[in-house]
């Protein structure tokens, strides 16, 4: 039989890992209260099957869970009643520089359509004053708090802002009168996480080995597969670091147990192989046609008699290169044109 081998995607099998109640509750424990266990996995609960009273509107509800990767509800009990709070969890592989207002516009829409729900009931003025009437909402109305986190699983340091204030253009003088929205942002690739559960502890460590960029990819490999047999690394949490890594796997291997991290982390070194392949012909036909260009702008300025310094600054702003890399350019190409 053929081997049956299939690339994981990544989006797919990150969600179904953090699905689980107790690797949820973990992940948010060592974020929020430094491993403290605050959040119990018996009080979550998957957003898309609530239907408690506060949250009785069903399209409200699938309508929160389409738009996040992971989104559960905690209702905890209090000697006030219950207390509820959603938590959610982006996944990032690449980084993205404007998280900081995905993550206001998720949130945003999520109390939005606790309003809209809320202002159902609303419809008339009876029993509510003008100014809640107009409100759609009366003074003792409140809405469930959220909670949003992102995980970043690529290779690189996130260099992306992380608050709202970090993508704008903002004096400290005009900033404090700029409201601010700040993400929780954790990096696979480097965290000191206190956690728990077996399988988060797994998957960060098994991550962190396969993302750093300092040691060779079959050192890392090596690694790996070395951490993987002494912990004996449940499948699931195999699968999910395939798929966090955009790797493929042999599933038949892995079925029968026989070299299943060998295996998975064999193809990983190749699909970082063949990645950094194709990235280095990306970067030399781009440095090609970069070097067409400037090769170009320098014969044409010579034949017009620019000064060495017109060309220069020509270099520059047309093909948005340094001033050293346009002297590079400068410098092989002049006598040529000569």
């Amino acid at each position: 039989m053929a081997k049956k081998t299939q690339r994981l995607k990544p989006d797919t099998v990150l969600k179904n890992y953090w699905r689980n109640n107790e690797q949820f509750a973990d992940i948010f424990n060592a974020v929020l209260f430094g491993g403290r266990r605050v959040i119990r996995p018996e009080e979550l609960e998957d957003i898309d099957t609530e239907e408690s009273s506060v949250l009785e509107n069903k399209e409200y509800v699938e309508s929160i869970q389409a738009s996040r990767d992971n989104a559960k509800i905690r209702k905890k009990s209090t000697e006030h009643g219950a207390e509820f709070v959603i938590f959610g969890i982006e996944g990032q592989e690449h980084i993205h520089y404007a998280m900081p207002m995905r993550v206001m516009g998720y949130d945003y829409g999520i109390y939005k359509k606790q309003y809209d729900s809320n202002a159902q009931r609303y419809k008339t003025a009876d029993g509510i004053n003008a100014d809640e009437y107009i409100s759609k909402m009366k003074k003792t109305d409140k809405f469930i708090p959220v909670i949003t986190m992102v995980i970043y699983y690529g290779e690189r340091v996130w260099d992306g802002a992380t608050s709202l204030h970090g993508m704008l253009d903002i004096s400290d003088e005009i900033a404090k009168y700029v409201n601010d929205y700040k993400i929780l942002l954790v990096e696979a690739r480097k965290n000191d996480l206190v956690l728990h559960n077996a399988n988060n502890i797994d998957l960060f460590n098994l991550l962190e080995i396969i993302l750093d960029r300092s040691i060779p990819k079959n050192e890392a490999k090596e690694k790996a597969i070395q951490y993987s047999e002494q912990h004996k690394t449940d499948r699931n949490v195999i699968m999910t670091v395939a798929g966090a890594t955009n790797s493929k796997i042999d599933y038949d291997a892995y079925t029968k147990g026989d070299g299943r991290m060998c295996t998975l982390f064999e193809e990983i070194a190749r699909e970082n192989e063949i990645i950094g392949i194709e990235k280095g012909k990306a970067e030399g036909r781009a440095e090609g046609k970069a070097e067409g260009k400037a090769e170009g702008i320098i014969e044409t300025g010579l034949e017009f008699g620019l000064s060495e310094e017109d060309i220069l600054m020509r270099l520059q702003k047309k093909l948005n290169i340094s001033l050293q890399k346009a002297q590079d350019y400068m410098d092989k190409f002049a006598q040529q044109t000569v």
